[in-house]
């Protein structure tokens, strides 16, 4: 009877350590786990750093082209480097009339690749140290590295920081940014 109950705990704790593991691979944004056979817009509904993402991303009309076969790259900005943005500029942008500015803005933070950091960190050490990302909105992002991480200079000359890398999804991968990368407009 000791020897059943042992073994079925053993098997109990075993089982619970391959679920702990399965589970701790897949990336956690915003108090959220990642999970790579989701897409894009599957996951970044769950992250609670990115629901000004969201909420942009749907005002804009892109959810569906993010839920696509892709392959994207999105830089994604969270709550914050939305936050800091200009007092009201966030809801402007999400007025009907603004939603060709939006839709600019919002696709200059995805590029039609699927480019993990390693890839990204090669291109910029190939080109002697900047790298020229094309999104698909037209914009022109300067790629560099800083103390091994990747940060993304835009056109307006704002600076973001790679914050969380390679968070790969079922049609392409998310890179979590501390700053809303803007166009010239």
């Amino acid at each position: 009877m000791i020897k059943s109950t042992l073994r079925m705990a053993t098997t109990a704790a075993a089982i619970s350590l391959v679920a702990f593991a399965a589970h701790a691979k897949d990336p956690m944004v915003g108090g959220a786990a990642m999970y790579p056979s989701k897409n894009i817009i599957e996951n970044a509904v769950n992250s609670k750093d990115h629901t000004t993402l969201v909420a942009a991303v749907k005002a804009a009309g892109l959810a569906e082209t993010l839920e696509g076969k892709g392959p994207f790259t999105v830089f994604a900005p969270t709550n914050e480097a939305f936050a800091a943005l200009p007092a009201g500029t966030v809801d402007t942008l999400l007025k009907p009339e603004n939603k060709a500015k939006l839709t600019k803005i919002l696709t200059c933070h995805v590029v039609a690749a699927d480019a993990l950091a390693t890839t990204v960190k090669k291109m910029i050490k190939d080109d002697g140290g900047e790298h020229d990302i094309k999104t698909v909105g037209g914009c022109i992002l300067k790629a560099k590295t800083m103390n091994g991480k990747i940060t993304l200079t835009d056109e307006m000359g704002g600076v973001a920081h790679v914050t969380i890398a390679d968070v790969k999804q079922s049609n392409g991968v998310i890179h979590v940014i501390d700053k809303v990368l803007l166009p010239k407009m």
